[in-house]
């Protein structure tokens, strides 16, 4: 009886520290570290700290030039102190392009050629990609196809230009990497070039950039890739697109997959890693070139 009489208050002891210890706060560090530094903000000031025009850039600046990828303080001194003036809406599309690549072809493209037309360009900043087609979202039953409706999708990107407008922004180009987006490109860069007008403001459609006779003509002709057929495997697939899309990630053409199973070709051309990076990278610079010859172009007929 003795025995038992100690050990309930020894029992109820451990019970108590169990579940004290179950409520009490833990660590800042979770492992038993030292509290966290007390942070002293001043009285007027709310977190996160208003925005202003003012505010010192702490950090260097990066060397990226896609707007999603940038801080705020960021896009501000490359508007208002370096003169980065001019911005680029790209329209993409999600679609089936047969067995190996995604559904966001385009998209990939335009990451690629974006960047190096932004560079060839520059002082040009790069919108988000708008990834989506126009369409009947009713009839879209293919897998993965998401579309817009297309006034839905002139909206988006007269909204995008609006914006970059209000932000400073004096030249907007629109490029689409896709035959189904071209004529809503050309639509809407002239219906704000109608309503902008006098206001010191370029906006135009830029089609000499969908340049894919040019493209596989430079393949050959210039790069020596042999792509004599593109469309000999019967899928909506070509090399240049793949090398291309290759150059923002190679698993977006599922070039490993692809790679044990003896299938790492396209059109009877083999898609070998560091050959296809180096006609992507080139092809893209092609493409840029193109692309800025025709802004220039504009910019000549506005004189």
């Amino acid at each position: 009886m003795r025995s038992a009489a100690i050990a309930l208050p020894v029992l109820l002891a451990l019970h108590a520290s169990w579940a004290q210890a179950q409520t009490a706060t833990p660590p800042a560090s979770g492992r038993g570290g030292p509290p966290p530094p007390t942070v002293v903000r001043p009285r007027d000031q709310r977190v996160p700290p208003p925005y202003s025009l003012t505010m010192d850039r702490p950090v260097a600046m990066p060397d990226n030039l896609w707007m999603s990828e940038l801080t705020i303080l960021e896009m501000r001194d490359l508007v208002r102190v370096y003169g980065y003036k001019t911005a680029i809406i790209m329209n993409g599309t999600m679609e089936a392009n047969g067995p190996y690549l995604t559904t966001g072809k385009h998209n990939h493209v335009l990451k690629v050629t974006g960047d190096a037309i932004a560079r060839t360009l520059g002082k040009t900043l790069l919108a988000p990609i708008v990834m989506l087609d126009g369409g009947d979202p009713n009839t879209s039953t293919q897998p993965g196809r998401l579309v817009l409706s297309d006034a839905t999708l002139a909206s988006v990107l007269k909204d995008m230009a609006t914006s970059l407008k209000a932000q400073g922004f004096t030249e907007i180009f629109y490029i689409g990497d896709s035959g189904s987006n071209q004529t809503m490109l050309r639509t809407v860069a002239a219906e704000l070039a109608k309503a902008w007008a006098g206001q010191n403001v370029l906006v135009a459609h830029i089609p000499e950039y969908y340049n894919y006779g040019d493209v596989l003509k430079y393949e050959n002709d210039v790069l020596g890739v042999g792509e004599l057929n593109k469309d000999l495997d019967g899928y909506h697939d070509d090399y240049y697109i793949s090398s291309l899309i290759m150059n923002d990630n190679p698993r977006h053409v599922r070039f490993a997959e692809r790679v044990k199973v003896s299938l790492d070709h396209i059109n009877s051309v083999p898609l070998v890693l560091e050959r296809a990076l180096d006609v992507g990278k080139k092809l893209a610079q092609f493409r840029a070139d193109a692309t800025v010859a025709a802004i220039q172009k504009r910019r000549a007929e506005r004189r």
